[in-house]
């Protein structure tokens, strides 16, 4: 195992009943993530990409294998265990932004220390200084029905990262925007990740942003294989 990966999967092996027939969607998964890397994660409808997201995301138990965060397993750790760990240790993002429609874009990041119990204005410098690392300082009091779209998901993004999590967990976080705004809202997630040191894992259908990523792997018959970089931007 590589021990300086923040999360792992190890030989995870995931099925769905489909009639009367098992289908293996995940057949001995192998992944490491390590600080301030990008991983695409790509495949066709329907291969597993977000089962794989949900099992490395503490989500979703698989049939067999491990998942560990941090170099700790945590697959055997109660329901209130990993989702301390969820909340501590892993962000999320997702297609849809998801903000509060009531709070404004420095409330909507600093929501989420609140709950851990930040006090509220050490929670909104934090969420300040991510709002800036996005290019968005000056939007801070803006609510989402105020923001584009590509500055709503740019705040869903500050907001994954509120926390400090050592991992990020992206599902086509750009897969709802044009793509001059995609390529924005990805390179802000590029650069923060950098700067943040956050292991980061995208799925995607965007390949022409897979040149900003460290790897690309697909998810092809179960199984993660590497995607060679000839082929990928003619793969979308």
């Amino acid at each position: 195992m590589t021990t300086d990966a923040v999360l792992q999967l190890s030989d995870v092996w995931q099925s769905f009943a489909s009639g009367e027939r098992r289908l293996d969607v995940l057949r001995g998964v192998e992944l490491s993530l390590k600080p301030g890397e990008l991983t695409g994660l790509i495949g066709p409808s329907g291969s597993g990409k977000s089962t794989l997201l949900h099992v490395a995301g503490l989500l979703e138990r698989p049939d067999k294998g491990e998942v560990l965060v941090n170099g700790k397993p945590a697959l055997k750790l109660s329901d209130k265990e990993r989702t301390y760990i969820r909340r501590t240790q892993l962000g999320f993002v997702y297609q849809f932004h998801h903000l509060l429609p009531e709070l404004n874009a420095i409330d909507n990041i600093a929501a989420p220390l609140m709950l851990n119990g930040e006090p509220r204005a050490k929670a909104r410098r934090r969420a300040a200084e991510l709002l800036a690392m996005m290019g968005l300082e000056k939007r801070d009091h803006h609510r989402p029905g105020q923001l584009s779209g590509g500055e709503q998901q740019r705040v869903a993004i500050a907001r994954s990262l509120a926390n400090r999590p050592r991992a990020l967990i992206a599902d086509e976080p750009t897969g709802n925007l044009d793509p001059s705004t995609s390529s924005r809202v990805f390179k802000a997630l590029h650069d923060i990740a950098r700067q943040e040191g956050v292991a980061v894992l995208v799925a995607t259908h965007n390949l022409e942003l897979s040149a900003l990523m460290d790897r690309v792997l697909t998810l092809e018959n179960g199984r993660l294989v590497p995607a060679p970089r000839s082929e990928t931007a003619d793969s979308v």
